[in-house]
């Protein structure tokens, strides 16, 4: 099974969604083991907090929530969360982001990017060795001089220094927070979304999160390749589906 995990930059993954479903689950099972503090209940769910509930974050706890995960929801009026949180149930709290840092087993950083490294330098320490889902793209018009540099060099690239010491993953950064709410589990060819990680075991978390939230991950390789899904790249901002992103990628199935 660890070889499965390791061998999933090049998956070879059968037409058959319901055979991908149990790969990716299996490989998130096989993951579980290295992870620190993963709550497994009844659901075999991950205790989920989220940095930034807003457009993506709020989308993604919606979804996640109906998948069965246990969620500390945050953001810098967490009051403003309450309405949010009673609708999805008894799973979901809301508190302040370092309580969604120290919460998680796994954790949604869904921010400005520019807030980054503020994040980073409060709350690194808490999501240290976790798996940590980070969604921010650098615009120079919101984020000032440092979104330049991080496009250059990459986000992939760029993030990791910000957060050192996690097991970060790029994730839900190329595709649009309205297709979030409005293409998830659609019938048919679901829509990509692609992922980029320097380590495996988190990957195959992420992956799992992603197809519980109803899209299809699409491994592209490791935290410098994120760069080919960023702002300004030709998939950036469009809900295609994992077949039109692994063509546009040059990514195998």
């Amino acid at each position: 099974m660890i070889a499965q995990i390791r061998s999933h930059f090049q998956p070879a993954f059968p037409p058959d969604r319901r055979r991908r479903v149990l790969i990716f689950a299996a490989m998130a099972t096989a993951a579980l083991v290295a992870l620190p503090r993963v709550a497994i209940g009844a659901s075999d769910g991950f205790r989920i907090g989220i940095i930034g509930t807003g457009r993506i974050g709020g989308a993604l706890a919606e979804l996640w929530a109906k998948a069965g995960h246990e969620l500390l929801i945050s953001s810098r009026h967490p009051d403003d969360l309450k309405p949010l949180a009673a609708r999805l149930g008894a799973n979901v709290r809301v508190g302040t982001p370092r309580e969604a840092a120290e919460f998680g087993d796994v954790v949604l950083i869904a921010v400005p990017y520019g807030a980054l490294p503020q994040v980073g330098r409060d709350y690194a320490g808490l999501m240290a060795r976790k798996v940590v889902l980070e969604t921010g793209n650098p615009r120079r018009e919101r984020d000032g001089p440092m979104a330049t540099p991080a496009l250059e060099r990459g986000t992939g690239v760029a993030s990791a220094e910000y957060l050192p010491g996690v097991r970060l993953v790029r994730a839900f950064t190329s595709v649009p927070y309205l297709a979030l709410r409005s293409e998830a589990h659609r019938s048919g060819e679901r829509v990509g979304v692609p992922l980029a990680a320097d380590d495996h075991d988190a990957l195959a978390v992420a992956a799992r999160l992603v197809e519980e939230a109803g899209f299809e991950p699409v491994a592209v390789g490791g935290l410098a390749r994120a760069k080919d899904f960023d702002v300004g790249s030709p998939v950036f901002g469009r809900a295609l589906t994992a077949r039109e992103l692994r063509q546009m990628l040059g990514v195998a199935r």
